[in-house]
């Protein structure tokens, strides 16, 4: 057994009670692979990246829904054509009955291929809830975002709380990745702290290749100094190697005080497979039962 305290097993194991998992439309067959180490119910979060058309992005909701799971397709502002474009995807997910939850984002591409800047702009055109979403995610970056000024995001972190809530749509914030619970948790601080009360995800690698996880980590800004990286467990000296967040998860489970972080709960990004991931995550809770 991992060496926790009763205290850390317990608010450790209660924080993957309702985790939630990511995969591309290109992982329905790794998610057939993984679906019996899956519990029921979880909330997979499916990408709506540039190399994969509708169809695959579609039939990836419905094999969540079809395997016994809760889909909750991406919707990329800047990645969409127009306004029939978006309307087209809503359509399909509500027809298919796997568009209730939702996660928006604004998406990668420096210019906007249609009339969407970022996810507000998806939010705030009223689409969501007439096709039936009930349940609208949205990004946070306790770290920053290396495109965008913290001004801006926090800006928009409360203009996408006040616009869902005034469209009486239920939301939560998931959070980019990281390997240090320090700014997770004061970043959560500050959220509350600006009367936003919507539940967070807090974004965890699962498993994977040290030089993976690094490379993910470049790429979105996220900090990874020597320091931190021994926090992780993450060798820099040992890209060959592999690492999971045990340590940042009993962190989270030491450093979380409901009264000021409030409701909380984890996502994984799977970059070293679903099956890996979900595996990795029944170990986990079951070495750390009390």
């Amino acid at each position: 057994m991992n060496p926790l305290s009763t205290a850390s097993a317990a608010v450790s194991t209660s924080l993957l009670e309702d985790f939630s998992l990511e995969m591309t439309g290109k992982d329905v067959p790794k998610l057939e692979e993984a679906r019996d180490s899956i519990p029921q119910g979880t909330r997979i979060n499916v990408t709506f990246l540039g190399n994969e058309n509708l169809e695959m992005r579609l039939e990836a909701s419905r094999a969540v829904k079809r395997l016994g799971f809760v889909p909750v397709p991406h919707i990329s502002a800047r990645r969409l054509g127009s306004r029939a474009e978006f309307e087209e995807f809503l359509a399909a997910l509500r027809a298919d009955g796997t568009g209730a939850n939702v996660f928006t984002v604004g998406g990668d591409p420096t210019r906007p291929e249609g009339p969407y800047e970022d996810s507000l702009a998806l939010i705030e055109t009223g689409l969501l809830g007439e096709y039936g979403v009930r349940h609208v995610s949205i990004s946070g970056y306790p770290e920053g975002h290396p495109d965008i000024a913290g001004d801006a995001l926090w800006s928009a972190l409360r203009e996408k709380n006040a616009s869902i809530a005034g469209q009486e749509l239920d939301g939560s914030v998931i959070t980019q990745f990281g390997f240090d619970v320090d700014p997770v948790l004061a970043w959560l601080e500050k959220v509350r702290g600006q009367g936003i009360t919507l539940p967070v995800r807090i974004g965890v690698p699962g498993p994977a290749g040290v030089r993976r996880l690094m490379s993910y980590a470049t790429r979105f800004g996220v900090g990874t100094s020597a320091s931190i990286a021994k926090k992780y467990g993450l060798s820099i000296t040992n890209l060959m190697g592999t690492a999971g967040p045990d340590k940042f998860l009993r962190a989270l489970a030491d450093g979380h005080d409901p009264a000021r972080h409030g409701d909380i709960k984890i996502h994984f990004y799977t970059f070293g497979g679903l099956r890996a991931t979900s595996e990795w995550i029944a170990q986990f809770r079951k070495d750390n039962l009390v």
